[in-house]
């Protein structure tokens, strides 16, 4: 049987990638280790896995990628969000699901490569969604909650409101420096969101992002949260600082602004 196996390296992603033959299925999982909802689809992909049987060359191959820990490859793929699922054949993407889903990932697996086992297979068991919130002080890549497919009472305008307030406040704290922007690091869907990723990556600062054109909820809410009517946003340590140009004022009052934040800091103080 098939296993999720995990990537641990770029150059090990690469060769694997490079491995696998042309008409092969990819399923390529991202996660990280403190989001909740990715334990759930672990154990969705590990269960889809072992009904795809091992064969030479392989036809369909699992890969899970830490979107923390290997950040250009999230980035490649535009993952906005754990946990995320792409199907790839030959380099193209052919579907990508966001959020923790269960269902609709079996269903993409099972319709780019098939039922694994047979035609009579029984459909992979899918555990419970997850109700848990990701901690304050995750790392660099958002998370969105689990989806709960049992059937809940509406909730009043007043009550969706703080609802969605509660996901803000643990969206802005996701990583000690969380950008809110107009597309993806790779992608920036405006000049002002390209800026502010130049700002960050020339001073080699570790932050989160979150795409605001993938989730209208956060990109409409995260307005009247932050008492900030545009974007890109940046945050640090859940405090807003705001967009480019205050961004730029506070490093030309103050030119280590960031410097806490950058992975060169122990470097440049020995």
């Amino acid at each position: 049987m098939s296993t999720l196996v995990e990537a641990t390296s770029e150059a090990e992603f690469a060769a694997h990638l490079s491995s696998l033959p042309p008409t092969s299925l990819l399923v390529l999982y991202f996660h990280a280790p403190w989001a909740a909802p990715c334990a759930q689809m672990h154990a969705v992909l590990s269960a889809l896995a072992s009904q795809y049987p091992v064969a030479t060359p392989p036809s369909i191959s699992f890969v899970s990628v830490n979107a923390e820990e290997l950040p250009d490859i999230s980035e490649e793929y535009d993952v906005t969000a754990v946990p995320f699922v792409v199907l790839l054949r030959n380099g193209s993407v052919l579907e990508s699901i966001s959020g923790s889903e269960a269902t609709k990932v079996r269903d993409a697996v099972e319709r780019h490569a098939g039922s694994g086992t047979g035609a009579g297979a029984s459909k992979t068991v899918i555990p419970p969604p997850l109700s848990t919130v990701p901690r304050g002080n995750g790392p660099a890549t958002a998370t969105q909650p689990p989806v709960n497919e049992d059937a809940a009472p509406a909730l009043t305008p007043e009550q969706s409101k703080e609802a969605l307030f509660a996901r803000l406040a643990e969206l802005v704290k996701a990583a000690p420096v969380m950008l809110f922007m107009k597309g993806t690091p790779s992608a920036p869907q405006c000049g002002f969101s390209r800026q502010l990723v130049g700002i960050l990556r020339e001073r080699s600062v570790k932050y989160g992002f979150f795409n605001i054109l993938a989730d209208e909820d956060v990109r409409q809410g995260l307005k009247e949260f932050a008492e900030w009517p545009t974007f890109p946003q940046l945050w640090v340590n859940g405090e807003l600082v705001g967009g480019l140009d205050i961004v730029r004022d506070e490093l030309d009052n103050d030119p280590d602004f960031l410097t806490e934040f950058s992975v060169n800091k122990s470097s440049a103080a020995a």
